[in-house]
């Protein structure tokens, strides 16, 4: 029996992927103006970006316990196994809200065989675990395998973000406000990256040109077997930024792919209008 892949809406991943895929979305919830929406579901980026500029800060919250209980409790009952891959348990609540569900539902059908895995991961980055993830199960791999695959691809991801104002972060309480006035001051660029699940300022450079030859480098420094891989682009309606990242990864790595997203509802109301992340393993399966 094919394994269920569960994933919330932070992957993000368009919404055709889940519909194709057969894999379950659990949506995170955007606050704009004191309604409330499902990311992917009710609520398109665009909406979030154009709100924030215009002074609108979105809010978000965890995925709904109510949703868990009601996809858990389903599976349950039709004897469903199955993977739920999560955000990063030290950027939102979600991770430990299903965990708690798991152990409800598990109260009424203690065989019910499913595994949540907190994969420290964020965005395109979480989304390309997600994407292997529901490749291997549509192929009818062993649930163990799947699990293994994700684990490994979680705890090899890298993420690169370079954001155009580190306010939108700090608002979130994603970054220091310390970090976040530096990189308001004369153009200078921030890029991060995910430590522990957590979103790291590392680097500090002036003007967008230097942020992406420096990107680049980076890449050449933590990535492995680039040829062989899919690197993950997402962008927070800033596709022609995407578009020249691309041009400058395949012109330096010859990857199998370069995919292209948007940053989701949920993440961009944290990240702001204008931000470019790169995600690639730094260290390929089976090496």
């Amino acid at each position: 029996m094919e394994v269920k892949i569960l994933a919330d809406s932070a992957c993000d991943l368009p919404k055709s992927f889940y519909e194709e895929n057969n894999v379950t979305l659990i949506p995170l919830k955007v606050h704009i103006n004191d309604e409330e929406f499902e990311d992917v579901k009710t609520i398109d980026p665009k909406t979030v970006y154009d709100a924030i500029r215009n002074g609108i800060v979105p809010k978000t919250s965890q995925a709904s316990p109510l949703a868990f209980e009601e996809i858990f409790t389903e599976m349950a009952k039709k004897n469903e196994d199955g993977i739920y891959i999560a955000f990063s348990s030290a950027l939102s609540g979600t991770y430990s809200t299903a965990v708690m569900i798991l152990d409800q539902v598990k109260e009424k059908y203690p065989n019910f065989n499913l595994t949540i895995v907190d994969t420290k991961c964020a965005s395109l980055g979480f989304g390309l675990v997600v994407m292997e993830a529901a490749r291997l199960a549509a192929n009818n791999v062993a649930k163990e395998e799947i699990l293994k695959d994700v684990r490994f691809r979680s705890g090899h991801m890298e993420h690169l973000f370079t954001v155009e104002d580190l306010d939108y972060l700090a608002k979130g309480g994603r970054v220091s406000k310390a970090s976040a006035f530096l990189g308001g001051l004369l153009n200078i660029k921030p890029i991060l990256n995910v430590e522990d699940g957590k979103l790291v300022p590392i680097e500090k450079i002036r003007g967008k040109k230097k942020v992406f030859r420096r990107i680049i480098e980076i890449m050449s420094e933590r990535g492995n077997s680039m040829k062989e891989q899919v690197i993950g682009i997402s962008h927070a309606d800033n596709e022609a930024g995407a578009i020249e990242m691309k041009a400058l990864i395949e012109e330096a790595f010859h990857p199998k792919e370069v995919y292209i997203s948007s940053i989701g509802s949920a993440v961009g109301s944290h990240t702001g209008a204008g931000t470019i992340s790169i995600f690639f393993l730094n260290q390929m399966p089976n090496q």
